[in-house]
């Protein structure tokens, strides 16, 4: 009877030593947490995870959708205000920009020959903007962009040249008005493609004081000129 007893206490302090020291050992390989996070990490066992949806991949000319393989992805912003410059942007190339120096009071032009680029930057006389548009080659695009006033002394030749490519627009400039515009010299551009658009300064709408906001068009120009 006794010698029962005694297996048992014996057999109970064992179990005791066992549990302790198994303990002892999770504790050793579970790093050390507060007792909150463990709780909460309980508690969110049969919870289902979060997924977080990727960073968006930045697209040619900061697009929202990537232009097709067989194309060129374009920018134009105008102007708007004295602080903010006019953008134009081919393929991710910044071409003229704040950041190159290279944008000027009045009309801004670039012109791309595939793959070949010149700038022209405005005078105030329209008469050697005049010539650099005509003398841009076949197969060749302008972008052309305002920046502050393009339109006070825009003589009747330049509007002319532009007014062939294609514009629309141009001859409604009025003082200040934002202008972006898109052409091809030599081939025709899809039907699709934006191309020109055109803010008045408005004393009511205007976003900056005296000036209206910048506008912008943008899109994806078939590689090969039909």
């Amino acid at each position: 009877m006794l010698a029962g007893r005694a297996l048992k206490v014996v057999l109970l302090v064992f179990a005791c030593l066992c549990a302790w020291y198994s303990g002892y050992l999770l504790a050793e390989l579970i790093p050390d947490a507060p007792l909150s996070s463990a709780a909460y990490s309980i508690r969110n066992i049969g919870e289902r995870p979060v997924l977080k949806a990727p960073a968006p991949k930045r697209q040619k000319c900061d697009h929202w959708t990537p232009c097709p393989s067989d194309t060129y992805a374009y920018r134009l912003l105008s102007g708007g205000g004295k602080n903010k410059y006019a953008k134009i942007c081919f393929e991710d190339n910044l071409l003229m920009g704040e950041k190159l120096g290279n944008v000027a009071r009045g009309i801004n032009i670039a012109i791309v020959n595939y793959p070949k680029t010149d700038l022209h930057h405005p005078t105030d006389n329209s008469g050697p903007m005049t010539e650099f548009i005509q003398s841009a080659p076949s197969k060749s695009l302008l972008f052309m962009v305002t920046y502050d006033d393009g339109s006070t002394r825009l003589k009747d030749d330049a509007k002319n040249a532009i007014e062939a490519l294609g514009s629309r627009e141009i001859r409604n400039m009025k003082f200040r008005s934002s202008w972006v515009f898109l052409a091809a010299k030599g081939f025709e551009l899809p039907s699709e493609i934006e191309r020109e658009k055109i803010n008045h300064s408005d004393t009511k709408n205007n976003r900056y004081s005296g000036w209206p906001a910048e506008i912008q068009i943008e899109g994806c120009i078939p590689r090969e000129p039909s």
